[in-house]
C-alpha cells in the first residue's frame, strides 16, 4: 500500500490521540522534490545511532524529551523546542523519555529551490 503524503492545503494533526505510543508510528507527513516533512515517533529503549543527512533540517519536539548529539556536544530538546543542522553533518538522536518530533528535510539546495533567484536574473 502507498504511503499517503498530505497535498498543498492539507490539514495535518501532529498530536497522540492515544498514551501509547507503541501504536503511534513515524510517518513522512509530505513530500515534494525539495522537502520532506516527517513526524517522528521515537520511543525510549530505541536511538537512532550517527547518520547524515544530504539537506539542510530540522527537528522540533513535540512531546516528550530528546537529546541530539552534534558538532560534538548534545543539545537536550523539550516541547516547543527546535534544533536546526546544515547538510551534511553527522548527527545521532536518542530520546530521554518517549517522544514525538517534527523533522523537515530541504532536499535541494536554496538556490536550486528559489524560483525568484532565477526570475530575478532573467530580468536583468
Amino acid at each position: 500500500m502507498a504511503l499517503h503524503h498530505a497535498a498543498s492545503g492539507d490539514k495535518i494533526a501532529l498530536a497522540r490521540s492515544d498514551n501509547d505510543i507503541a501504536f503511534f508510528t513515524s510517518v513522512a507527513l509530505a513530500k515534494t522534490p525539495h522537502m520532506e516533512l516527517i513526524r517522528m515517533v521515537l520511543p525510549k529503549e530505541r536511538p537512532m545511532p550517527e547518520h547524515k543527512v544530504d539537506g539542510e533540517m530540522t527537528l522540533q519536539c513535540l512531546e516528550g524529551e530528546i537529546d541530539v548529539d552534534a558538532h560534538g556536544r548534545i543539545v537536550t530538546l523539550k516541547p516547543g523546542e527546535m534544533l536546526y543542522l546544515a547538510g551534511g553533518v553527522p548527527h545521532s538522536v536518542r530520546a530521554v523519555e518517549d517522544a514525538v518530533a517534527l523533522m523537515t528535510i530541504l532536499l535541494t539546495h536554496p538556490h536550486d529551490a528559489d524560483p525568484y533567484s532565477k526570475n530575478q536574473n532573467a530580468l536583468a
